[in-house]
């Protein structure tokens, strides 16, 4: 049993009742500027990471703290 085109249409229809096509057009909106903002955010930090990290001084910095010592 698959979904039609009728099954989907229907939903549509009560979907844009209970809501109103204004409420979902501004989400709408706002999920589109959330993408581009993801985006945006993604791009910066490849641009920002260009130099490689040395993991060895990170690793050597954490095993030298106590882990009884609590400041």
């Amino acid at each position: 049993m698959s979904i039609g085109i009728w099954q989907i249409a229907i939903v549509v229809i009560l979907v844009v009742l209970l809501f109103g096509r204004g409420k979902i057009s501004s989400l709408m909106g706002d999920v589109a500027k959330g993408i581009k903002s993801f985006k945006k955010g993604m791009a910066s930090d490849v641009t920002e990471d260009t130099e490689p990290k040395n993991i060895s001084d990170e690793n050597k910095d954490s095993n030298n703290q106590d882990p009884n010592n609590k400041e």
